[in-house]
């Protein structure tokens, strides 16, 4: 498996997701409102891992600037499809990951980063390459699901056998505070940890933080 397989598989599902329904409307509204809060008009904004745009097009009006990407050109390609529905001056799609935007370091106010960060095979090299990409005082916006916090039946059973039909993708194995420290070590304070959640026990953590 590699990142070439994993632009593979979200191409594939890419429609089905485009379809699929919000498990937890009232949590992700507070986290569009939240977020919201925090961006700025003059900021500068990257999204990593947008999908299909739905959170761009919520969000990219109330910025200067929000360039949305995603490894799937699948997933982009419905974007564009959105945003010439509902154009938006300041919002742009492309596909690339964190990797591929080195040569725009330092140039954006904030880097958001929505159900991604347990996606990518490489934790501490993206949170790396994301703090990169922030200019001095910058904010990194996450919301991630902590797998090692959910039930052990899904990490042991049920992921590995999804996978093993081609029905889920990578996903890494992490606990909400190694998150946290991974985060740390990438040159980040964090100024908040809240949960978003109005469903059930969900081990999906909103961190704010701030590149040092």
């Amino acid at each position: 498996m590699s990142t070439a397989s994993d632009a593979r598989f979200w191409d594939r599902t890419s429609r089905k997701y485009a379809t699929a329904a919000i498990a937890d409307q009232a949590g992700y509204e507070r986290t569009l409102n939240r977020t919201r809060a925090l961006l700025e008009p003059h900021y500068r904004v990257l999204e990593l891992g947008c999908g299909t745009g739905t959170t761009a097009l919520q969000l990219a009006g109330h910025v200067q600037s929000y360039l949305a990407t995603d490894i799937s050109a699948g997933m982009i390609a419905i974007a564009e499809e959105k945003r010439a529905a509902d154009a938006d001056p300041a919002l742009f799609f492309r596909t690339a990951t964190a990797q591929a935007l080195a040569s725009e370091a330092g140039q954006f106010d904030a880097v958001l980063g929505f159900n991604y960060l347990h996606l990518v095979r490489d934790l501490p090299g993206t949170l790396r390459h994301i703090h990169a990409l922030l200019a001095a005082g910058g904010l990194f916006i996450s919301k991630t699901p902590c797998l090692g916090d959910m039930n052990p039946l899904i990490r042991l059973a049920l992921l590995p056998a999804m996978r093993a039909i081609g029905k889920a993708s990578y996903a890494g194995v992490f606990r909400a505070a190694e998150l946290s420290e991974y985060i740390c070590a990438a040159g980040f304070d964090i100024l908040a940890t809240e949960v978003h959640a109005t469903k059930g026990n969900e081990a999906r953590p909103y961190i704010v933080a701030r590149r040092r």
